[in-house]
């Protein structure tokens, strides 16, 4: 058995590395498109773990570094987000690691295919964006000038119900910015999930809001070093920064709690030195205008 694992991990680490993006993302999309082949395979002496391998080589075969398998020991949890590609710059005054995340192992192709696609799109034009920003401080003989970004994602969330992928992009200049955004998905049901979706009306705006401000409040009252921008607390604050109301699309995901996590980007609502903030919202102060429990708990 462990002499089976070695050789498919060899042959998956020897697959060579395609050089154009357009060639990775056509082969993938077609070995996706197949993966139920996998669950086919009858190998004599090869157990779960063994199978699930040879199935991300066929997966992998034209991608950069796969990074995401089931645990061998078990399997206990099938495939759900691997690197499609990785983009990279490392010069003296600029770098860039962007990591293009894939979902796997979806019964709704459509879904799967159109959220890889936008996580492509997206970060190719990142890196695009970022080579011409190269280009014009060389052009400009601004030598000096240090610039780079870092982008990929992470699994906030994945139980029997829910899989929440977080993807975030931080790029550094003169100054620092960091944005994070999520996708929530039904795993049962195959949906991607909205924030209007999980609520009767659009009162959700205001329950949701009203207690992020009052956990601003707290938090300030507890430590001298957390500073909100809330709107009509304080005069300095332009009211075009001051916080008042999540948007009705405002990001979040579903913690493994099955508790709304409210999330706000560097910036927002809040001096650049707290980062991203994160309001997890108790569920008694949604409960009112929530569709059901299924999902938030």
């Amino acid at each position: 058995m462990n002499d089976i694992l070695e050789n498919l991990r060899k042959e998956y680490q020897s697959v060579p590395i395609p050089e154009e993006l357009d060639l990775i993302v056509n082969r993938s999309i077609k070995k996706a498109l197949n993966t139920r082949r996998a669950k086919r395979l009858k190998i004599k002496g090869m157990t779960a773990a063994a199978a699930i391998l040879v199935f991300l080589i066929a997966i992998n075969a034209s991608t950069t570094v796969a990074n995401a398998f089931a645990s061998i020991p078990g399997v206990e949890r099938i495939i759900k987000v691997l690197t499609l590609h990785e983009f990279t710059i490392k010069e003296v005054n600029y770098e860039a690691d962007i990591k293009v995340p894939a979902i796997t192992n979806m019964d709704n192709k459509q879904l799967q295919l159109g959220l890889n696609d936008k996580y492509l799109n997206e970060n190719k034009a990142l890196f695009e964006k970022f080579q011409a920003e190269i280009e014009k401080l060389k052009s400009q003989g601004l030598n000096d000038a240090h610039i780079g970004v870092d982008a990929g994602y992470e699994v906030k969330t994945d139980n029997e119900t829910i899989f929440s992928i977080g993807r975030y992009i931080s790029q550094t200049a003169a100054s620092s910015t960091m944005e994070m955004q999520f996708d929530t998905i039904d795993k049962k049901n195959q949906i991607l999930l909205t924030l209007p979706m999980l609520f009767k009306d659009e009162q959700y705006t205001k329950l949701i809001s009203a207690n992020i401000i009052a956990q601003m409040k707290e938090q300030m009252k507890g430590d001298d070093g957390k500073i909100y921008w809330i709107a009509g607390e304080s005069a300095d604050i332009p009211l075009e920064e001051a916080f008042s109301s999540i948007k009705k699309d405002q990001s979040f995901y579903i913690n493994k709690d099955g508790q709304l996590v409210i999330v706000f980007n560097k910036y927002e609502v809040a001096p650049g030195y707290m980062g991203l903030i994160e309001f997890v919202i108790p569920t008694e102060a949604i409960q009112s205008d929530l569709v059901s429990n299924h999902y938030i708990k």
